[in-house]
């Protein structure tokens, strides 16, 4: 370990004088691109955990949901809450609960990884605060479980989720434009995909200005939190703490709840911390890439259980990125308008998640009864077909305005013979960028086959524009099945129409 560090310095030494051109060479994905790959997400996670109670209970819903996501490495990190220490063993006391329950989470589902090949991907980040411990001969091995995983022969994005700091992701990269040509730094930072909570140390900053072509999702902060209450992820569970979660079900995120539906259940549930603040605040920087047939891992603007975003050039950022805001004028912006419990609509970034907070919670709840249950006395998400399309891929319709179209998921069913029950609704905010958003009617949205016109190919504007609607537009409509069990389960088909003002030829 010692002869590479002194290899990796000599070549920074050699390099630094070139390091600003080469980070800003390449092409960044373009926001209108949509990730299309087979298999499962590819998952690292850098996390403040040991810091306090919510990194500990976002690790212990990522547990129940590792089938469905391929874990590189689980990276124990610093953060402005926590300068000077990282906890790996916090996280390998999980992965033992998590082993004990394995092998009755197999009753329920396929491809659980075994604890110890969780156990073998826990690393430990930069050991000390921000960009100050990063740097020649400082890189940590969570830094180097990063560049492994990304250099690995695997067509598919790497999803790094940051809970915590973010200087071990600033350490990968400063090894790697060091050591490569521009082309292959060029090709290392096209594989990523960050999602940050926020910022908690002052390393996500300096990411965004060295390498403007990295993809990276966060609403930028201070490392104080003082403004974490304006952020998208508050509305996981912000209700009380932030009190920015106006019209959502906050019953379903206190610790009352939470002792009935998760601590209560098994060696993983006991493992549970009470929260001190909020529920989570970290989940959601991977919510959105689990295959409940939302599929926002494709691209943020879609929307999903993770929140959704805009890509624009925030205050104080060098170049655009994936982020909150957007033109109040033309109403596209990343807040949602969402029906609350009272019946009443309200508009927030914080709706883009809240407004799927039941079916969230319930399934958690579901996958916790996993762990102790066996399969008949579980209840198990519904298995959709859409237009004869089966699995959970997006679904992608051309359609021209004034013709209606039929949407049709009678082919569904549930295994657990149970009745669904189905809502068809269109998500007007989504896939705005680089579009023009659609105006569309859905008649029967309520049963398993749906009308749906399109009336425009636009939006009425807001004040009156004397402008003629564009050629072609975009609305997404969202195929919402549940069940009657025991908790309720809803799994989602996203059905992406491509609406023509002529019929095409």
């Amino acid at each position: 370990m010692k002869s590479s560090n002194r290899v990796t310095g000599l070549l920074a030494s050699l390099l630094i004088q070139v390091a600003v051109p080469v980070a800003l060479s390449g092409q960044p994905v373009s926001p209108s691109h949509v990730d299309n790959f087979n298999g499962h997400p590819r998952l690292i996670v850098i996390s403040d955990i040991g810091n306090e109670p919510d990194d500990q209970m976002s690790l212990t819903r990522l547990l129940l949901y590792s089938n469905e996501l391929d874990i590189e490495a689980l990276v124990a990190a610093t953060s402005t809450w926590q300068k000077n220490a990282t906890h790996p063993e916090t996280m390998r006391t999980l992965i033992r609960a998590y082993a004990m329950v394995r092998s009755n989470l197999l009753l329920h589902a396929p491809g659980w990884p075994t604890a110890e090949e969780l156990d073998s991907r826990v690393y430990n980040g930069q050991p000390g605060y921000g960009m100050a411990a990063t740097g020649v001969n400082k890189t940590s091995e969570g830094a180097y479980a990063i560049i492994k995983a990304v250099d690995r022969n695997d067509k598919r994005p790497v999803w790094i989720t940051i809970w915590g700091g973010a200087n071990t992701l600033a350490q990968a990269l400063q090894n790697v434009r060091a050591t490569r040509s521009r082309e292959d730094l060029d090709k290392f930072v096209a594989k990523l995909r960050i999602s940050s909570i926020s910022d908690q140390d002052d390393a996500g900053p300096w990411i965004r200005k060295e390498f403007p072509n990295l993809f990276y999702v966060v609403q930028p902060s201070t490392q104080t939190g003082g403004e974490y209450y304006y952020a998208t992820w508050t509305g996981i569970s912000g209700d009380v703490y932030y009190r920015n979660c106006a019209g959502a079900d906050s019953s379903l995120v206190t610790n009352e709840w939470l002792d009935a539906n998760i601590r209560g259940k098994g060696p993983l549930g006991k493992l549970y911390p009470r929260f001190l603040f909020i529920m989570e605040g970290d989940t959601p920087s991977y919510l959105g890439l689990i295959n409940n047939g939302l599929d926002a891992y494709l691209r943020p603007d879609w929307g999903g259980w993770g929140g959704r975003y805009v890509f624009r050039q925030p205050y104080g950022e060098t170049h655009p990125i994936w982020t909150q805001g957007g033109d109040l004028f033309l109403r596209v912006t990343s807040q949602d308008e969402v029906t609350g419990v009272d019946g009443r609509q309200y508009i927030s970034d914080q709706a883009t998640i809240w407004r799927w907070r039941k079916a969230y919670q319930n399934d958690f709840a579901a996958r916790m009864d996993w762990t102790i249950k066996d399969y008949k006395h579980a209840n198990h998400n519904p298995v959709l077909e859409a237009n004869g399309s089966s699995g959970t891929a997006p679904i992608y319709v051309d359609m021209t305005v004034g013709q209606p179209i039929t949407l049709d998921a009678t082919g569904s069913y549930d295994p657990d013979g149970q009745r669904i029950q189905y809502r068809w609704f269109h998500y007007g905010e989504a896939g705005s960028t680089e579009a023009s958003l659609a105006a569309i009617k859905i008649a029967d949205s309520d049963t398993a086959k749906a009308i749906v016109t399109a009336t425009a190919t636009c939006r009425p504007a807001w004040l009156y524009r004397d402008q003629p609607c564009p050629a072609e537009g975009t609305a997404h409509v969202i195929l919402a099945a549940t069940d009657d069990g025991s908790p309720k389960l809803t799994s989602y088909r996203r059905v992406i129409l491509m609406v023509h003002a002529n019929a095409v030829k």
